[in-house]
C-alpha cells in the first residue's frame, strides 16, 4: 500500500488503485494525478467571477479545469466534472509548456490576460500539474490564482504556496459537523486559511445552504474568526441552488443578506453572490 500525501483523506492505495478524489491513482509505487494536463474546462473569464473581486478587477484571467474532488458535497455546483473520473467525461490534453504559452499569447490580446486560474473542479487533487504550471508561469511573469477548497495537508501546501499569488478558498460552513456532511476536515480547512491569508492575496466563499449552513451564530463565528487574522480578507455570502442530489430549496434571498449584514460586523469587505 502507498499512502497519498495531498490532503487529510491520506488515501492508502494498492498498485493500481484509485483514490477517493477519482483524480489520484498509485502506479508503480508511488501515487500520481491521472487529471494530469488533462482539462475539462478551459475559458479566458473575468478575475471577479472565480469570485476575486480585490485582486486586479476588471482583468481576464485563463481558467483551466479538469475532474475529481476530494470532497463529496451534496449540492455540488459542478458535479459533472468533479464527480467525475477519467472514464465519465470527456477531457483534452495540454502541457505545462503549452498552457504557459497560451496565457502569454493571451496577455497581448485587447482582453488581456493576468495569468492562468486552477478552478472549476478542485485543482490541488492535481497537485504536480499546478507546481509544474505555477513554475513556468511565474518565470513568464504571470500571475497564479487557485480556487480550491483548501482540503489539503500542510507539507504540500508549504511547497506550492511561494508559486501563487491569489487564492479564493471555499470555507464551506464553520462547524466540524457541517464538515462532516459535505466530507471534509473543517480543521484542515481553518489551518490552510491562516497559513495563506498573509503570504498570497486571499479571499473566502461561503455557499449558503439552508438548514445545514445558514444559522446566524454560525456565520457570526465564522467572521470572527476571520477578522482574527485579518479583517481585510474579502468574504463571498454565495447562494445556494438545487444540484446534484440536493433538492433543499434555494437559499432565500433575504437569508443572505442577513448573512452579510452579520459578517460586516467584522469583516470590512463582505460581498453577496447569486442575488
Amino acid at each position: 500500500m502507498t499512502r497519498c500525501p495531498i490532503c487529510p483523506r491520506r488515501c492508502d492505495l494498492a498498485e493500481g488503485q484509485i483514490g477517493f478524489c477519482r483524480a489520484r491513482q498509485c502506479l508503480n509505487g508511488a501515487v500520481v494525478p491521472v487529471n494530469y494536463g488533462k482539462f475539462t474546462s478551459l475559458a479566458l473569464d473575468p478575475i471577479e467571477k472565480k469570485p476575486l473581486y480585490h485582486f486586479y478587477p476588471q482583468h481576464y484571467i485563463l481558467s483551466i479545469g479538469s475532474f475529481g474532488c476530494n470532497l463529496r458535497c451534496p449540492f455540488c455546483q459542478n458535479f459533472e466534472i468533479s464527480m467525475a473520473g477519467q472514464n465519465d467525461v470527456g477531457h483534452n490534453n495540454i502541457t505545462p509548456e503549452q498552457l504557459t504559452d497560451l496565457a502569454v499569447k493571451l496577455s497581448a490580446e485587447p482582453q488581456g490576460n493576468l495569468g492562468v486560474a486552477f478552478t472549476y473542479n478542485e485543482p490541488l487533487i492535481s497537485y504536480e500539474f499546478v507546481r509544474d504550471c505555477c513554475v513556468l508561469l511565474k518565470q513568464a511573469s504571470l500571475k497564479t490564482v487557485l480556487v480550491s477548497n483548501g482540503h489539503i495537508n500542510p507539507e504540500p501546501l508549504a511547497e506550492l504556496l511561494p508559486l501563487i499569488d491569489a487564492m479564493n478558498i471555499d470555507l464551506k460552513g464553520f462547524s466540524k459537523a457541517y464538515y462532516d456532511y459535505v466530507g471534509g476536515d473543517f480543521e484542515c480547512v481553518k489551518n490552510t486559511i491562516a497559513t495563506v491569508y498573509d503570504k498570497c492575496h486571499l479571499e473566502v466563499t461561503t455557499l449558503v445552504v439552508p438548514t445545514k449552513n445558514d444559522d446566524i451564530a454560525l456565520m457570526e463565528a465564522e467572521a470572527e474568526w476571520l477578522a482574527a487574522l485579518s479583517p481585510d480578507i474579502p468574504l463571498h455570502i454565495s447562494r445556494y441552488f438545487p444540484r446534484y442530489k440536493s433538492d433543499i430549496a434555494a437559499t432565500p434571498v433575504e437569508t443572505i443578506y442577513k448573512l452579510r449584514d452579520t459578517a460586516q460586523k467584522y469583516l470590512h469587505h463582505v460581498h453577496v453572490g447569486n442575488c
